[in-house]
């Protein structure tokens, strides 16, 4: 039979077929016509269908690794809850603590008499203590106040560890020492900062 198709090729010219009666064209002259119109078929599919199936498939793999990863990060959380909730308890004990030492409005005259009475245990002059705007940040206020008083480097040394030890958090910036040819103590200018929570609406 492939002889017979083989005889049939040979026997026929090509330019004598014609595409208006290819129904009457020898049979292995059809059956490569079909064969072609078929991959030319399979290949518009792809390109057309196929190929956007596997870039979708692509993408839906990719989508599979993100929540595998997002799964796995779940699952060792969920096995991990308890000692994230005990972190929680202590995070929030640990922030209770530390707002307990921001005072309140009503508290700052009494921290500002605490300053002055470590400032006379320490041998200083006060000059004055002067309070200054307040300046806000994200989550707290901060009150600065300017401290100027006079005596000498050891007085200065203990009213620093004096403000230290205040049971509120005080933090110095700022600091200035100098002094004159006609007085024999040195004048001290320090900005102490002190911080209060900053409340909802503020």
């Amino acid at each position: 039979m492939a002889s017979g198709f083989l005889q049939q090729i040979k026997e026929t010219n090509i330019s004598d077929l014609d595409f208006n009666s290819i129904g009457v064209w020898p049979l292995p002259f059809r059956i490569m016509l079909l064969a072609g119109l078929f991959v030319v078929v399979l290949l518009g599919a792809y390109y057309l269908h196929i190929k956007d199936l596997n870039l979708e498939l692509a993408k839906l793999e990719v989508e599979e690794t993100r929540l595998k990863g997002v799964f796995e990060e779940k699952v060792f959380e969920a096995a991990n809850i308890e000692a994230y909730r005990q972190q929680m308890r202590e995070i929030e004990e640990s922030f209770g603590a530390l707002l307990a030492q921001l005072p309140t409005d009503t508290e700052v005259p009494g921290m500002l008499e605490d300053m002055t009475e470590i400032g006379y245990g320490s041998s200083l002059d006060i000059q004055s203590i002067t309070l200054e705007p307040e300046v806000a940040a994200e989550f707290y206020v901060e009150l600065p106040i300017r401290i100027v008083a006079q005596g000498g480097y050891h007085d200065f040394g203990s009213f620093v560890s004096g403000i230290a030890g205040l049971p509120r958090i005080v933090t110095l910036h700022d600091y200035s020492i100098s002094g004159s040819e006609t007085s024999r103590s040195l004048e001290f200018e320090v900005l102490a900062k002190t911080y209060r929570y900053k409340a909802d609406g503020e």
